[in-house]
């Protein structure tokens, strides 16, 4: 198999970790890294063996990749990665996919325009703690699902000034619900608070009604002296808690003891049972989700989170981030494309 060229287009935090990633990974080459600060490029570049670009079309012309990944800020999302598309280039953009829907859109538009793969970078599906829930909840081990309550709190991030924390954080657990529950939003009502940040909200409390009847909950903010990530699916045959940091998942059982579930043909209520820690193999989300893309390319694949779905992601937040100013609850819009 031909090895491919891969870069990344912005050198940040989350850039210089791709950066790190590409260069570890056997299937691919690092040919560069490109970021409007040079030095900060440089010093990435000096690390991971490859040529530094302070100009991202300069690096496409020289290098030529097969792939990229856009880490530049949210708001040069569209300008950078369609100078990516317009020369045939497959992308990986950092979630959010874009700042606004319509800027979206044109991202997804172009990449299928042009007949390049197009993925967007929400690496918590690909955390093995996620993973396992889905496989279980496919497998209908819980039965019906009632409840997915999300927590992300953390201190507010200095890096952060062009999207507020619906759009940096609360993406994230939108489309682990949508890829968990398989089912459309069908409205959702937020309470938003802005205490830190300069411009945009820094909390918000959201509920999410989704087609199917699971409530979804929403409690993320930037104001918490401590970094919380957690996940709660509760359903008939219990309740699953996931811890995105450790990748732990803990299963508490609706069923009394000296019961089984399948023996519960009616849904009774809630039994206090057996908790069991599932066992399960830790790996980085970030590799997973890389080694994902770059298989979506070599093997000619659907990315395993595409355009659409970060899409989806953008409308809810912006949904949401109306309902915050509004305080109604609204319903999000539905995402349609055209090639």
């Amino acid at each position: 198999m031909t090895e491919l060229k891969v870069a990344v287009l912005g050198v940040g935090s989350m850039g210089a970790s791709h950066a790190r990633v590409y260069a570890e990974m056997d299937e691919v080459r690092l040919v560069g890294v490109a970021d409007p600060d040079e030095r900060t490029a440089a010093k990435v570049a000096r690390r991971y063996g490859c040529p530094a670009y302070g100009d991202v079309r300069r690096l496409l012309d020289d290098e030529r990749p097969d792939l990229v990944s856009v880490a530049v800020p949210t708001r040069a999302h569209l300008a950078v990665a369609g100078e990516a598309i317009s020369r045939g280039v497959h992308v990986l953009v950092e979630k959010p996919l874009a700042p606004s829907v319509a800027e979206g859109r044109q991202i997804v538009e172009a990449a299928a325009a042009h007949g390049v793969k197009l993925a967007v970078g929400h690496v918590e599906r690909f955390n093995p703690a996620v993973t396992e829930i889905k496989r279980r909840l496919e497998a209908e081990e819980l039965g019906r699902i009632f409840q997915v309550h999300a927590r992300r709190l953390s201190p507010f991030p200095g890096r952060i000034a062009d999207v507020g924390v619906i759009l940096d954080l609360a993406t994230h657990d939108i489309d682990v619900m949508h890829h968990l529950l398989g089912s459309e939003v069908e409205r959702v009502y937020a309470e938003t608070e802005q205490k830190a940040h300069a411009t945009c909200e820094d909390l918000v409390s959201a509920l999410v009604r989704f087609a199917d009847g699971v409530i979804g909950l929403l409690d993320v903010n930037w104001l918490t002296p401590a970094k919380v990530r957690t996940l709660t699916v509760l359903g008939e045959g219990g309740m699953y808690v996931a811890d995105y940091l450790t990748q732990d998942v803990y299963w508490y059982k609706n069923t009394p003891i000296g019961a089984s579930y399948d023996s519960l043909i009616v849904f009774r209520g809630a039994f206090e049972g057996d908790m069991v820690k599932v066992r399960l193999d830790k790996r980085e989300p970030l590799r997973a989700q890389l080694e994902s893309f770059v298989r979506a390319v070599t093997e000619d694949l659907e990315p395993a989170v595409t355009g659409l779905d970060g899409l989806v992601a953008i409308d809810l937040s912006m949904t949401l981030m109306e309902s915050g100013r509004r305080h109604l609850p609204l319903a999000p819009s539905r995402i349609t494309v055209t090639a």
